[in-house]
């Protein structure tokens, strides 16, 4: 039993030694990103106007496709220069409100095509490779159903391809309806970091990024060199990225050009985004990771380019250490050499703090406020975005395994709801996920064993991992509940 106990503490200490691991790539992260922040930044000027084709993937978007199509119409660059594609794989009303849209831009002078397949294989990226073989453009710009691009996106963006190595232009996601729920502030909290901290730091660090599948452009020759989009994965963006960069290709991020974007507002949306993202992240690194480790590119881009492509992995350990935290707190309070060897785990409170310096820079980067109030909202959203993170690491961790062991699914959309503002609402929408989900049961009995946990540290007079126990706790109550009300909710 004492042999059992060493083995579930050793394999706990090497779980957390890894989540420690991946937070100093963050905080390198950081600390590149914030060198960087008083570096004055020269934009290029446009010196010609290419070809660009500008490219709609859309399936079933009934709600938000004739405003996309009208704000990407709205545009400013040379009309003769412009190319529209409306990728539509849609087999509801939306292909007809496509159809009068496009028909209405047609006499109105613009090269707007409506791009409709027989059959919907490869998903986005089957539909992405027949459009772009079809596109004129030299430079191929991207957005999703619910982005609402700037007029000036295309004199702000073109300019960078002046350098012949830039294959991809991204640009940082704005959000739509960040004050809506609890939910959509912390997607929001959660998105700020990456498209600060993470995108910028790996990019001014020369470091390879992703294309984030939307809100970006690319050069048509990149994406023909790299091998064209493919749809063996459901992140087609990030495999297209890396294989791009594997080749040799530069791309280039602009965090201060930002385009808007709805956030999720109901569980089973987030869910559905969740599972496609963690999911397609494996599966890239199951295709890709050794190309990256055998690759003769830098040590540090390297390392980089390790834990990004290991980045859904972190939910695995997360969801472990929780598992067995609550033997663990059992096992310390009855074993002293177990107790003491539990005295490295406190890397994982230093994983935290770093963490929270990432999160708080980001914030504190994208709001316009007073330090005091910047702060205020941190210490309330950063533990609601831990709390939400651990009570979805179940199940991102079966999408993250079904990834890597290579159980194939289908594409499935985030539903788009046309929220705009708070008082907007999602009831009564036809793309809303009505079945219930059902890890929602296992999250529900995993609510009550951290009650339990919460319950043995009381029992124990031991208080080390009451605060975390109690974020499980909360994470997996919140995920539950709003699994459970926005699944029945009809009305």
């Amino acid at each position: 039993m004492e042999i059992f106990g060493l083995v579930i503490v050793g394999v706990y200490i090497l779980l957390v030694a890894f989540v420690a691991l991946y937070s100093l790539a963050q905080l390198h992260l950081l600390w590149t990103y914030l060198k960087h922040q008083f570096k004055s930044i020269t934009a290029p000027v446009i010196l010609t106007f290419p070809d660009v084709t500008i490219q709609l993937p859309i399936y079933n978007e009934l709600y938000v496709v004739e405003r996309l199509i009208d704000t990407v119409c709205a545009i400013d660059y040379p009309i003769h220069k412009l190319e529209i594609q409306v990728i539509d794989d849609s087999d509801d009303e939306t292909s007809s409100l496509i159809a009068s849209k496009v028909e209405f831009y047609q006499k109105k002078g613009y090269a707007i095509k409506h791009l409709r397949r027989k059959t919907r294989n490869g998903y986005k990226a089957g539909a992405l490779s027949e459009a772009t073989r079809q596109a004129r453009g030299e430079y191929i710009a991207i957005f999703d159903a619910d982005f609402l691009p700037q007029s000036d996106f295309l004199f702000s963006t073109i300019p960078y391809f002046n350098d012949k190595q830039i294959g991809v232009v991204q640009t940082r996601w704005g959000h739509i309806n960040p004050g809506y729920s609890i939910l959509t502030k912390v997607q929001g909290f959660a998105l700020d970091a990456h498209f600060s901290i993470e995108q910028t730091g790996r990019n001014k660090a020369n470091h390879f990024i992703n294309f984030n599948g939307t809100a970006g452009i690319w050069r048509k020759v990149c994406i023909e060199d790299a091998g064209g989009w493919q749809s063996d994965t459901l992140t087609e963006d990030l495999d297209l990225s890396y294989r791009a960069q594997l080749k040799g290709w530069k791309f280039k991020y602009l965090e201060h050009i930002q385009s808007p974007a709805e956030l999720p507002v109901t569980m089973p949306a987030i869910k559905s985004q969740q599972y496609r993202w963690s999911k397609g992240a494996a599966e890239v690194s199951r295709k890709l990771l050794w190309r990256v480790i055998r690759s003769d590119i830098p040590f540090m881009t390297k390392f980089h380019a390790i834990f990004h492509l290991l980045n859904s992995f972190v939910y695995i350990p997360i969801f472990f250490i929780a598992l067995m935290s609550v033997p663990v707190l059992c096992l310390k309070n009855r074993n002293e050499q177990i107790n003491s060897l539990l005295n490295y785990t406190a890397i994982f409170l230093i994983s935290m703090i770093v963490l929270g310096l990432v999160y708080f820079a980001a914030r504190y980067k994208r709001e316009q406020k007073s330090n005091w109030i910047i702060t205020l909202e941190f210490l309330y959203l950063f533990p609601s975005f831990l709390s939400l993170s651990m009570g979805l690491a179940l199940h991102n961790s079966i999408a993250v395994l079904q990834g890597y062991f290579g159980k194939k699914s289908s594409f499935v959309r985030t539903p788009k709801f046309n929220i705009n503002e708070n008082t907007d609402s999602w009831k009564g929408n036809k793309y809303v996920l009505y079945k219930l989900d059902f890890t929602a049961i296992i999250e529900l009995l995993m609510a009550l064993y951290f009650v339990f946990a919460l319950y043995k540290a009381i029992e124990l007079n031991d208080y080390s991992l009451f605060y975390f126990h109690l974020l499980q706790c909360m994470g997996y109550c919140l995920v539950f509940y709003y699994s459970m009300i926005h699944s029945k909710n009809r009305s």
